[in-house]
């Protein structure tokens, strides 16, 4: 029969770019393949105009990804923010004239002068008052407490049962898993719709519940499953794993843009923390999705003042470089509290992941919800929404503030914009501080890793306001006492308080998100974009630089890190340094006493040798070597691409059977062979069946390193690269194979730790 041998060449190759689950994808290929693709565009173009009209398309679509991508991830953020805001409020009460609005809103149209947190307006009624019950005795305090506990717990039940059913991929924050999807790994129906549909919702509830956890970090992968869904509308995208991790790099920056409102920090968070290949054209588009995501949330107006954060502040006051000390101090808390928070948190964790806790996590979610709601209500600083105590923590007080916080005992003499000493509501609510301290950091601790989905950057950054806001008051209230003596005197200027309170609670929270994420320059970004204040600059750069020095004194890296080494991620860190000197004869497979490798030989093997052989083994590619006798190296080819080009031909060309030969090279070389066999596709005269070509699914050159190339070198060609595998040589003789798993696990040898818990392939 005369089959046409090119045919089960292009069979494979249109399974090209497919990868299967838990697998790490090929970034050489992928990016070949890219060129190859776009070179035959070019091509076209010079032919025709369809062919110009296509080219224009296809240079304009990037752009047109990523701002779709920035559109529907704004319109996600905006109901994410007004869904939250709406349900935490529904466990104190309801707005009588429309259900709808939040307490907030429900008083805007109200013509009450007097707004606070306890008592709101006429128009809020808290659910005491609409059973009838007076608001300030005892029973309906009881009444509120135990209806708090309620609404806590059916929110905590619903989210969790969401996520148990419909989307086990929606609980954590989701960064951990970002930065491995971004390095090169697949993990299937992470980043989809239902992810996508059921993080939303559940995080919305998650807040409502009072846990001690933010919605910013899951924005990074709610952004990152609209990156997802959208790039496969564009099959530039869609069909290459490599082209679309630049468009999940941009989604990421816009992830944190609609997070907090920092457009600037996006991008820098998407180059310093979640990405891991970040070409120039990358960092464009990652600043043109962060503009548009962060424009698109402005339109929508979640909170109704134009504001795309909650705790927008502006402060007007300037530091003093003798408060360096103190900010370096606040440093060091944020670090310690950073490094003590990862080993808690990663060993309860590992305590959940490989215990009976794991077993049980629905009720484990209503444990946590309840202790939390049990202990929180009764302090103010506790109840309240996180996002409104780091608002409360970064404001400054004037003279008409009557919160605890602001209680100072102004007189005629001291400017009221100065400082002035500490009235008895200021004790009160710095103790009541101290208790939100312990409570919130224990509790975040048993938090972040249940299964809802949960942030770790509120509660951190609430945790070092509330640090800096204490330290901020103590100096205060020193400096007060002691105005006229030195080093006081020095920055106690009139019109201006002494010490900005506020502005160590915003130093100390840069500190603590810091120590547990070890970010530097995308947390200044942030920091700054959330609180407009260009000239703390430096001492946000002192805090961020101190927690992150005394942080990685204390542990190996940040929160994410641990969080991708506890669960076994194939994540090799680019931030590493590897000291050994071991050689690449160290780690490849086969060792001494190991079973061979399986071989492909260039033209001795038939249909059904190669059948049996991948019947009986699931690695992802086979080395074709010359012979049984002759190991020397042709090339490498995918398990994939063999399956597929064998199935083609058993079904599409003419003769192919179990005893037909397969040739994995152009011209035959064994003169014996090719003396009793005609071309492929072509019956011999002896009644041997036609052969099969399969050349063009060959990779003629695969990356190879020598049996004593140094490891460092060898982890660099894999960091820098995007390796899947390398081919060991010795002398143009194959000896071995190392893959990312190989050198994952030779590290974490390294490193003294059980190596056996890399769970993926």
């Amino acid at each position: 029969g005369g089959a046409n041998p090119i045919d089960a060449n292009e069979a494979a190759g249109l399974a090209e770019g497919h990868y299967n689950d838990f697998e790490t994808i090929d970034w050489l290929k992928d990016i070949g393949r890219h060129r190859k693709r776009h070179r035959e565009i070019l091509r076209r173009m010079k032919l025709s105009c369809r062919g110009k009209l296509v080219s224009l398309f296809d240079s304009f679509s990037g752009w047109l990804c990523v701002g779709l991508i920035a559109v529907a991830a704004g319109l996600v953020a905006g109901v994410v923010d007004i869904g939250t805001t709406w349900m935490s409020d529904l466990r104190d009460g309801i707005c009588a004239e429309a259900f709808w609005f939040n307490k907030e809103q429900c008083c805007w149209s109200s013509n009450d002068t007097t707004f606070d947190d306890e008592q709101a307006c006429r128009q809020w009624y808290t659910w005491a008052e609409l059973v009838g019950d007076s608001n300030k005795d005892f029973g309906a305090y009881i009444f509120k407490y135990l209806l708090y506990i309620l609404w806590s717990l059916l929110f905590a039940l619903l989210a969790a049962l969401l996520v148990k059913v419909f989307a086990p991929y929606a609980c954590g924050s989701g960064i951990p898993e970002m930065k491995t999807i971004l390095s090169g790994f697949v993990i299937r129906g992470y980043l989809g719709k239902w992810t996508l549909l059921i993080k939303s919702v559940g995080i919305m509830l998650a807040v409502s519940a009072g846990l001690n956890l933010g919605k910013e970090g899951p924005m990074v992968h709610m952004a990152a499953c609209c990156g997802n869904i959208i790039a496969y509308l564009f099959p530039k995208y869609g069909r290459n794993e490599a082209k679309k991790r630049e468009v999940l790099s941009a989604a990421a920056a816009a992830g944190v843009s609609i997070a907090f409102g920092a457009p600037l920090g996006g991008v820098l968070f998407s180059l310093e923390e979640a990405s891991y290949y970040f070409p120039l054209k990358t960092l464009w588009r990652s600043f043109f999705c962060s503009m548009v995501a962060a424009s698109v949330l402005k339109l929508v107006n979640p909170f109704g003042n134009d504001h795309l954060v909650l705790f927008y502040v502006e402060y007007r006051s300037t530091w003093s470089v003798i408060e360096i000390g103190p900010f370096i101090l606040l440093g060091v808390i944020g670090g310690l509290f950073g490094a003590g928070f990862i080993r808690a948190n990663v060993w309860i964790c590992r305590i959940r992941k490989f215990g009976r806790l794991g077993r049980f996590p629905i009720a484990e979610v209503m444990l946590v919800t309840l202790v939390t709601a049990l202990l929180a209500f009764p302090n103010t600083y506790t109840r309240m929404n996180t996002s409104r105590l780091i608002k409360l923590l970064f404001s400054k007080c004037g003279p008409e503030d009557e919160a605890e916080l602001c209680d100072y005992k102004w007189n005629s003499t001291n400017d009221y914009s100065g400082s002035a000493p500490a009235g008895p509501g200021i004790y009160s609510a710095m103790w009541k501080l101290m208790l939100a301290y312990l409570f919130k950091m224990v509790a975040t601790v048993f938090t972040f890793g249940i299964k809802v989905p949960s942030g770790l950057f509120i509660p951190s950054l609430a945790v070092g306001a509330i640090a800096g806001r204490v330290l901020g008051n103590v100096l205060e209230q020193v400096a007060v006492s002691r105005m006229d003596s030195f080093p006081f005197r020095l920055f106690c200027r009139a019109g201006q308080p002494c010490i900005n309170s506020g502005l160590y609670a915003m130093i100390g929270a840069a500190a603590a998100l810091g120590g547990v994420t070890r970010m530097t320059l995308s947390l200044v970004a942030i920091m700054l974009e959330l609180t407009g204040g260009l000239q703390y600059i430096v001492p946000l750069m002192i805090a961020a630089m101190t927690s992150k020095w005394v942080g990685d004194r204390l542990t190996k890296g940040g929160i994410y890190e641990e969080h991708i080494r506890l669960n076994g991620y194939p994540y090799l860190d680019n931030k590493e340094e590897f000291a050994h000197t071991t050689i690449a004869a160290d780690v490849m497979h086969p060792r001494r006493g190991e079973a061979q490798l399986q071989l492909l030989y260039q033209d001795s093997m038939n249909v059904e040798d190669l059948e049996t052989l991948m019947a009986a083994s699931d690695v992802n590619g086979y080395p074709v070597v010359v012979s049984r006798d002759s190991h020397y190296l042709l090339g490498f080819v995918t398990r994939r691409d063999l399956m597929l080009a064998l199935e083609f031909a058993r079904k599409n060309e003419d003769g192919i059977v179990g005893d037909s030969l397969v040739y994995f090279t152009e011209h035959l070389v064994a003169g014996a062979v090719a003396a009793r066999h005609t071309d492929a596709g072509a019956s011999s005269t002896d009644g041997q069946p036609p052969a099969l070509k399969l050349r063009r699914i060959v990779d003629l050159s695969p990356i190879t390193v020598t049996d004593q190339t140094p490891m460092e070198v060898v982890l660099e060609m894999f960091r820098k690269l995007g390796l899947r595998q390398t081919l060991v040589t010795h002398n143009g003789r194959l000896l071995g194979l190392i893959t990312k798993k190989d050198v994952l696990r030779h590290i974490e040898y390294l490193h003294s730790i059980d190596p056996h818990n890399l769970i993926f392939s």
